[in-house]
Parts: C-alpha cells; structure tokens; sequence
C-alpha cells in the first residue's frame, strides 16, 4: 500500500453494492465511496488507492454539498465518518447508512436490487424495497443480537471497517431497548475474547462469552463469578465456551434461547435456539419472512417440501403446518450446532426428517460430513457415513425452499433442485449480488422468476433481505 495521498474531492453517482456510491476522479478513475448520498460533493478520504487497481475505495469525511436526504445528526454519532475525521479516529462499523434518511436509504436499496437483479439476472425488476411492520421512526431498536469482541484487558468493543483496532462503544442504538438496558459494552471481561448477547423479543436475554485460549483457571473462575452475578440481577442467561471443552457450560439460566412466532388463527410456533446458533438478527425479521414465503410457497397439504439450508427450523415448522402429516418436509442444516436445534424442534412432527450436512452431498445421496439424521442411532449414522452412503436420494418435492447464507447457494445445490423439478422454487437471500446470480443461474435452466419482495430487515446499513418465487412452464 502506498502512503496516502490528498482527500479527492468528488461528485458522488449512483449507489452501488456493499453500501458505497460510485464517483470518478478527474482522470476517470473509479471510486467507491462509503457514507455518502448521491449528488453529494464530499471530500474523501481514500483507504485503498494501490496505483494500478481497477478502482479505489473511500469513505466521506466532509460534506461540501449535501443532498435532501442527508439526516441532520447521524442515528449512531460512534458510526458517523465526518465526526470520526474529525476527531481523527475510524468509525465503528454497522450503520454505514446512519446519516440518510430511512427514506432515502431504501431509495439506494431499491436501487442496487433492481441493479443486481437486471446484471446477474436478466430481471426487470420494479419493485421497492419495504419496511416491516412495527419499525421504528429512525430505523433503531431492531437488533435482537450483539456481536462484542474483546480485548486482552478485558475491554468490550467493535472493529471499525477494515481495521485491526478495537475501538470501545458508549452506545447502540440499533439493538433493542432489552439489549441497551443491559450496555454490554460497558462491562469488563476479563479472561473472555468474544461475548455474544441475544435479547428474543419477549424472552429471557442471554449472554454467552467465548474464553481466550490462555484464560488461567482464576482469570475463568473470576468471568464466572462477575457474570453469574450479573445475570443473576437482571435474569439473563449466561454460557460459556471454553477452549478444550467440547460441551457449552451454563453458568446460569436456562443456557438457550426460546424464539416464538404467533401467526393470525394458529397455535404459537416456538423454537429452541442455542447459544451459538443462528437465528434472524431483526426483531420482526421472522413473521415477516415466514409470511412472504408463505406467499411465495403456495403450500397444499400432503406436498413434499424441501427446506434447504434450514437453520433452527423456522420455515421448516411453518412448512410442516402448512402440509399437514399428510404430507412431509426435509430440512438440510449443515451447522451442528443449528441442526441440531432444527431436530429438537421438529422432534414431535413425525412427518419431519432433518439431516445435519452439506446440502450437495444430502441432495445427491452423498454422505454428509458428520451427518446424523432423526430416528437412527449415532452408530448406525457413523457406520452409514464410513459406507460413504447416507440412503436414497430424496424423493421429489412439490416446492423447495432456500435460505443459504451471504455467499449464496451452491452451484450443485441449484443442479440439484432443478433436476428435481418441484412445482415452486422460493429463494430467501440476504445479499442482492447473490440472489441476481442464483437466479440467473435457475433461468438458464428454464425457471421463471414470477416475483420478488425486498425488506428493509437492516434499517441504517446497507443489507436488505429478499424473497423470490420462481416456477416454469409444465
């Protein structure tokens, strides 16, 4: 990296993926710019200026010229980059778009879907990107998890963006009143490296901290004293992992989460959620998903369901209601950790079988690494997995759900689903260049894209969640 030049001062465009803007310098460079509007003159720092790169990256740390939907204050001033500059240090990463508008910033999402989709696609797409229900007026108050790292004294924190540098947090805003009532950043953690909380809406907070490998036996006795004592004031839960011990320990509390959903004239759904397993961050993220997917899916009793890429079971026990036991749903996790709690929630629908593995191999019959499947002995599992054989290939379904992670679905796992040929795909991403991609793929093979719904499930970052429906002629 050559040392830095002069802030440029640049004409701000479009807005592109990732949460920056493009800009060109004078010599027609381009320029990816973070915490900027379109139609902005801003001075910009660069943070990746290598001579001969295809582009550079920067971020704004002075407005010159502000557009209409530039908020007066920052929604997190710890995240602002102009007062960051100004007080010479980075900002705190996770509200890239704190400074616009909730107008304005679902203008630029909009914008970069319909952009990915049209690119990697070939879909025209005219839709919005929407708020959910309930959202607050500044876009706050929705994180139901909180990622803190921790520094060897002890100190909680983030990393701003592409820094190596722990930086300490006075607030959050976009974490749940549940999570700012406890300040979790405010605590030492002497001994830990990594403390996770999760607030479930309406349940009992947790709190689970990874230990550091070199935590002596009283630097862990004396985390677990000052933390049981605090979960103990305010009824938290609290975990912990220490390196070397295979088992989470519970240091008080139930020692997992308990995540529910009502949906209008059913019985509760409710779901078992381990420390380290996944769940949707956003407090209304799972009603709101689970209803556009039932959109989307067209469930019909007694239909073969795939839920792929399945996490702790969300679609899957809303999927198995939908077919009744007449019908019957696969789910395919491949995290311990999540498939397991998948399994646990499943246990009483018969007509539910979940799988632990790579989601490729489980497709095409292919033993999943360290797969175990419901209603078999661990030893039967290990000895069908050694055979290199995990049973038949799954029978064809009438509609298969996908919710893969960032990256997207495998290459073999969109094989796998087309050659099964089901009466619906429904694709769930939480990253727009992903779902262009997996869904030109899919048109290639002769889907058809029927629809498309995007969320503002990531009110003052850049991220968006989308949920498409896909078919093809018979």
């Amino acid at each position: 990296m050559t040392d830095a030049p002069e802030p440029l001062v640049l004409r701000l465009g479009a807005p592109a993926h990732g949460g920056h803007v493009v800009a060109r310098t004078d010599e027609g460079r381009v320029v990816f710019v973070r915490h900027g509007l379109p139609g902005e003159l801003v001075r910009v720092r660069l943070s990746d200026h290598e001579p001969d790169a295809s582009f550079w990256r920067g971020d704004a740390v002075e407005v010159l010229e502000a557009a209409s939907g530039r908020r007066a204050e920052h929604v997190w001033p710890e995240a602002d980059a102009v007062l960051a500059a100004a007080a010479g240090r980075a900002p705190l990463g996770g509200a890239e778009f704190g400074h616009a508008e909730l107008e304005t910033q679902r203008g630029m999402k909009t914008a970069v879907v319909a952009e990915q989709l049209s690119h990697l696609a070939g879909v025209e797409w005219d839709g919005a990107v929407r708020p959910v229900a309930g959202e607050t007026p500044d876009g706050t108050g929705w994180r139901t998890r909180l990622h803190l790292d921790v520094g060897a004294d002890g100190t909680a924190g983030m990393y701003p963006h592409r820094s190596g540098e722990l930086s300490t947090l006075g607030d959050m805003p976009l974490a749940t009143d549940a999570i700012r009532a406890l300040a979790p950043w405010s605590r030492r953690y002497r001994g830990a490296e990594r403390v996770d909380v999760a607030a479930p809406e309406g349940g009992t907070p947790l709190v689970h901290v990874n230990v550091r490998p070199d935590a002596s036996d009283d630097d862990v006795a004396a985390l677990r004293a000052e933390l049981t004592e605090w979960g103990a004031e305010h009824g938290l839960g609290v975990t912990a992992h220490i390196p070397g011990r295979r088992e989470t320990q519970v240091w008080t509390g139930a020692g997992e989460l308990r995540e529910t959903l009502a949906l209008p004239g059913q019985d509760e759904f409710s779901w078992r959620v381990s420390p380290t397993g996944f769940w949707q961050v956003h407090r209304r993220a799972p009603e709101t998903l689970v209803s556009a997917v039932l959109d989307a899916a067209q469930f019909a009793p007694g239909d073969a369901v795939w839920d792929l890429y399945s996490g702790a079971g969300l679609f899957t026990a809303v999927a198995a209601r939908a077919v009744g036991e007449k019908g019957s749903v696969l789910a395919v996790e491949g995290s311990p950790v999540t498939s397991a709690d998948a399994a646990h929630n499943l246990a009483d629908a018969p007509h539910v079988r979940t799988v632990r593995g790579d989601v490729a191999r489980v497709l095409t019959g292919r033993a999943p690494r360290g797969g175990q499947r419901r209603g078999r002995s661990r030893a039967a599992a290990s000895s069908r997995a050694r055979n290199g054989q995990w049973g038949p290939r799954p029978g064809r379904p009438d509609v298969v759900v996908l919710d893969p992670p960032r990256a997207g679905a495998a290459k073999d796992v969109l094989g796998a689903v087309d050659h099964a040929d089901p009466r619906r795909i429904v694709y769930v991403a939480c990253d727009p260049a992903a779902l262009g991609r997996d869904l030109g793929r899919l048109r290639r093979r002769g889907w058809r894209v029927d629809g498309v719904e995007a969320f503002d499930l990531y009110p003052n970052t850049h991220h968006v969640e989308a949920v498409a429906a896909l078919s093809r002629d018979r």
